[in-house]
């Protein structure tokens, strides 16, 4: 995520990307507000340090992309979570 989104701007996304994730990943049910937020803050880094790595430029990308970075990093960040806990599916 780019830093220009701002942090109410990192918080809805981060919120979004991250219960969208836990729904993908079968967690909603056992996460709230604020954890989803943080899952999709720390899954935009994670996921914009993951994109970095195939050489995406993902702070040229905008909002839309943005939220997809969040998602993709949110969805790796449940899964990690899982897997570790033992309950990977």
């Amino acid at each position: 995520m780019t830093p220009t989104l701002g942090i109410i701007g990192w918080i809805v996304i981060g919120g979004l990307a991250g219960w969208i994730g836990s729904k993908i990943m079968g967690r909603d049910a056992s996460m709230g507000l604020l954890a989803n937020i943080v899952v999709g803050i720390i899954g935009g880094l994670l996921g914009g340090w993951l994109l970095s790595l195939f050489g995406v430029d993902v702070a040229g990308g905008g909002l839309f992309f943005s939220f997809l970075t969040c998602l993709l990093g949110a969805v790796v960040l449940l899964w990690l979570v899982n897997a570790m806990a033992g309950r990977s599916r």
